[in-house]
């Protein structure tokens, strides 16, 4: 008899995650709201930020040049500025004040300052310098216009310290000009790319917010249908707490298995970033993930009372969430609390461990600490789950009840009345 008492209740409970997973499924792609967030939105948002960041690099940054020594070595030095592949010289200015202007309309975004005495302070083996003034509104710009100046300084520097030297071979110029040989080498981003460097944060936080606003505004949708503005309805199917959790759980994870296929292998190889991730390392990192994030989602859903209160919450955490990530700013530098508080987000530790194995090729022994936070933000976030869920059930039971009880009520009443 315990067997089949057992057997049945397992069955009815099978057949009610089944249910609601079903139901759940169908929801999302009736609501258009919850569609758009589901699929639209990660469809959509990797093509755009990755065509945005396609150059990878920024070249040809605009420069203005103020050379009042007008001699053939400034030309010299401005010439190999010009002909690096970062900075074009877009205009020659007689005087700073005319760079400034340049600078302010933002037509340059930098100027080459060569003194007047520039050409006579070299021929009389003295100390030279040139000034470099920078718009530090855009980084890049800055970068390339400094690398392309320190190159030919150093280039200009060795020309001069061979013709110094006289006659001597060539083996004795290389030890004199570069007694120590170095190599510049960039490792797992060969060109120095923007987008290598800050699509695959991107994108695993995308599933991250589109979860939580999918997720709230699904949970928002429900509460505005039922009567009592509850989360959960007092249907036959809907009576056990673990079923409602999982059938729910289970159909985020059906759509979220072939989304994020799409975002985390597909997207990259359309636009030839780099990807060196073992795909049974990939899979088993990002399962975790996704279950975090669920569960998450879902537990946060429980404060949203109506569907466009998702939106106002959790769209604006998008850019805040990526710095305290410790990607698109150093972790070191992050202050103590900040660095706490990215620790109850799933994604600061899915962006972590995917960078690492996407495009440095690591294993999941090299991103077992990320692994670990992400089954136990698994964990953490199922209990609290199963914790608001259940006082939700709870709290339906109780409308149903008070609902039966005024009706019973009334209907004594009624009976009265016709007495």
């Amino acid at each position: 008899m315990n067997r089949k008492s057992l057997r049945y209740t397992l069955k009815q409970g099978f057949i009610g995650l089944l249910h609601i997973c079903t139901h759940e499924l169908k929801q999302v792609f009736k609501d258009q709201g919850v569609l758009i967030f589901f699929l639209l939105v990660p469809l959509a948002y990797p093509l755009i930020y990755a065509f945005i960041y396609t150059n990878e690099v920024v070249r040809d940054v605009p420069a203005a040049v103020v050379d009042l020594s007008n001699s053939s070595q400034s030309r010299e030095f401005i010439r190999l500025v010009d002909a690096s592949a970062d900075v074009k010289i877009q205009s020659y200015c007689a005087d700073m004040e005319e760079a400034k202007t340049l600078l302010k309309k933002t037509k340059v975004y930098g100027v080459i300052y060569i003194p007047e005495d520039f050409s006579k302070n070299l021929a009389e083996g003295k100390q030279s310098t040139v000034s470099l003034y920078c718009d530090m509104s855009g980084m890049l710009y800055y970068k390339s216009l400094l690398l392309s100046c320190t190159n030919t300084s150093l280039t200009v520097n060795k020309q001069i310290q061979i013709e110094r030297a006289g006659n001597t071979t060539e083996r004795q110029d290389e030890l004199t000009t570069a007694p120590i040989e170095y190599e510049d080498v960039s490792l797992f981003n060969p060109q120095d790319g923007f987008a290598s460097f800050l699509i695959p944060a991107v994108l695993m936080l995308i599933i991250q917010q589109t979860l939580l606003l999918g997720v709230g505004m699904s949970a928002g949708t429900a509460r505005e249908h039922n009567r009592f503005h509850d989360l959960i309805p007092q249907t036959r199917h809907y009576q056990g707490t673990l079923r409602v959790i999982m059938g729910k759980a289970s159909a985020y994870l059906l759509i979220y298995l072939m989304v994020s296929a799409y975002i985390l292998c597909l997207v990259p190889k359309m636009f030839n970033l780099v990807q060196i991730a073992l795909p049974w390392t990939l899979l088993a990192f990002i399962f975790p993930y996704l279950l975090s994030c669920i569960f998450f989602a879902m537990t946060c859903s429980v404060l949203i009372k109506h569907r466009e209160a998702c939106l106002v919450v959790y769209v604006f955490t998008s850019v805040p969430l990526l710095f305290i990530s410790g990607i698109s700013w150093p972790g070191a530098a992050i202050p103590g609390f900040w660095k706490a508080f990215s620790y109850i987000f799933p994604s600061t530790f899915g962006i972590n461990g995917f960078v690492r194995i996407n495009s440095m090729g690591a294993t999941l022994q090299e991103v077992l600490p990320e692994y670990r936070a992400l089954w136990l933000q698994t964990g953490f976030y199922f209990i609290t789950t199963f914790l608001t869920f259940r006082h939700q059930i709870t709290l339906s039971r109780r409308h149903a009840l008070e609902r039966l009880y005024v009706f019973r009520l009334r209907k004594l009443a009624a009976k009265r009345l016709k007495g």
